[in-house]
């Protein structure tokens, strides 16, 4: 008898090179709240049964995707756009004046995201809306959970059920 079951597959991008260098800062942080940096590494999991060709999916399209979304965050100042305590103004140049603190950056070089701090786990969440975006999940994927890994042994994870 062969048996059949829910399958996991799982991309590593620390290990897999999918991995894209960034700055944030926590607002009103003890230590977090100054702009500091992480090299990380996008993480992801799908939870299915076999589908074609034997398998739940294939890594080749999952890996490209994460890529683009790595290199769309890679080298930016990451900056929450819906954050109550900090005040952004955008042009050529986006201002960030959160507390006593004022940054001037480049535009080119920030990445705004829809969220009220920019944390591991809104990062996570953000990755995750994209990775839904850009990807189209056959019927027999059931569950999805995006990672984001900031330093070795700390990450932050999202899961999102399909069916």
């Amino acid at each position: 008898m062969m048996w059949v079951g829910l399958m996991r597959l799982e991309i590593d991008g620390k290990e897999a090179g999918i991995r894209f260098s960034a700055c944030h800062f926590i607002t009103e942080h003890s230590k977090c709240g100054r702009l500091h940096g992480h090299v990380y590494g996008l993480r992801l999991v799908v939870h299915g049964e076999k589908g074609d060709r034997g398998m739940i999916m294939d890594f080749i399209e999952l890996k490209k995707v994460m890529r683009r979304i790595a290199e769309d965050f890679d080298h930016r100042v990451l900056l929450p756009g819906n954050c109550p305590r900090i005040s952004l103004t955008l042009g050529d140049e986006v201002t960030a004046i959160a507390g006593r603190k004022r940054y001037v950056f480049p535009s080119e070089d920030v990445a705004i995201l829809d969220v009220e701090e920019a944390s591991a786990e809104e990062v996570a969440r953000v990755l995750l809306a994209r990775i839904l975006e850009e990807i189209c999940f056959p019927d027999n994927v059931s569950k999805i959970e995006v990672g984001i890994e900031e330093e070795r042994g700390q990450s932050a994870w999202i899961s999102h059920s399909l069916r």
